[in-house]
């Protein structure tokens, strides 16, 4: 497999700036991998595409506003996304302009509630931090912090536009945006078809957007993002698999969650982890019978995951009808549901 395998050329006005509302008013393209067959839907449609022995599987994570404006004692802005604590105390971090922040160089982001020293980088290219915070750090955060969204998207998300509705867990640098289309109404209609909702972790890292730099895609790594799935989602997923019915999976972090979490049967383990999963076309899923998901970056993980799943040939072709179609690409965009 080539990186040039999962390529395509989209028109720049499809990149939506602005979430669809209400949410659930986004379009929906359904794919069925048996047929091959392609039907354009809406969103709040998803109920007639369940069924009573399903489960529902989403990620609970929350977004962490963790994009810092910053400054240097002698004035000079910094920017700093914070990535994932370490067990040490310090974060990982991006820092712009990083060749002008050594090591040691003092940053401040509001002088006496929470300020920083910029470390040494790391292996994997990003910087270490050390903060100093007088108070909740997440509540600081709340406070004085941005919402992390892609570059393609240039505007600041109002309120909690990029944020699910079912959000708990704080930890993500990034939301799972297939979970962004649900509301608290469609849910409830869902779960009143007797299909069981069931919740894990994974909290998104830069690894999921981090480019592929490699020809040959199998030689590209996917960076850990932690993960933890509950007994009871264990529990309600095994039981439903047992009793004939579909694990129905919102968004590829889910995917990745549930795949790392599976056993060779197909049968998820609680417990949780370092998501490290990279998959590409020839996996054999082992815990995703359905998969709802959002239009991807060209070349991108996340394309490939999907190809993984319905077929490569199918996916691009079902990318050259969306586009066709104005259909709204990316974090923001509509979604697909692949069955």
């Amino acid at each position: 497999m080539r990186l040039s395998d999962f390529d395509f050329a989209l028109p720049r006005e499809l990149i939506a700036q602005v979430p669809a509302r209400p949410r659930d008013s986004s379009r929906l393209l359904v794919l069925d991998r048996q047929t091959s067959t392609l039907a354009h839907r809406v969103f709040h449609d998803l109920p007639e595409y369940l069924r009573p022995a399903d489960v529902l599987v989403l990620n609970e994570t929350k977004v962490l506003p963790a994009r810092l404006r910053a400054r240097r004692p002698t004035g000079g802005a910094v920017e700093v996304l914070l990535l994932r604590p370490r067990s040490d105390g310090e974060w990982e971090a991006l820092i712009k302009p990083a060749r002008r922040v050594r090591s040691g160089a003092r940053l401040i982001f509001a002088r006496g509630v929470l300020e920083g020293v910029a470390g040494e980088r790391t292996a994997t290219g990003t910087r270490l931090i050390a903060l100093e915070h007088h108070g909740d750090l997440h509540a600081i955060l709340e406070r004085i912090g941005e919402m992390p969204t892609p570059p393609y998207i240039r505007r600041i998300p109002e309120g909690g536009d990029y944020q699910t509705v079912y959000a708990r867990r704080v930890g993500a640098v990034a939301a799972p945006t297939a979970g962004l289309h649900f509301t608290d109404a469609l849910l409830a209609r869902v779960r009143g078809l007797g299909v069981r909702t069931a919740f894990l972790t994974l909290h998104v890292g830069l690894g999921t957007f981090r480019p592929v730099k490699v020809d040959d895609v199998t030689r590209h790594r996917m960076d850990e993002e932690a993960f933890e799935v509950s007994g009871e989602t264990a529990e309600a997923i095994n039981t439903a698999r047992a009793r004939g019915g579909r694990i129905v999976v919102v968004g590829t972090t889910c995917v990745r969650a549930l795949e790392s979490a599976a056993d060779e049967d197909g049968r998820v383990r609680p417990g949780g982890g370092g998501a490290t999963l990279f998959i590409t076309p020839g996996y054999r899923f082992r815990a995703t019978d359905a998969l709802i998901t959002n239009f991807h970056l060209p070349r991108s993980t996340l394309l490939m995951l999907v190809s993984a799943f319905a077929g490569r040939e199918r996916i691009l072709a079902a990318y050259v009808e969306a586009i066709r179609a104005r259909y709204r690409f990316y974090s923001f965009g509509d979604a697909m549901l692949l069955l």
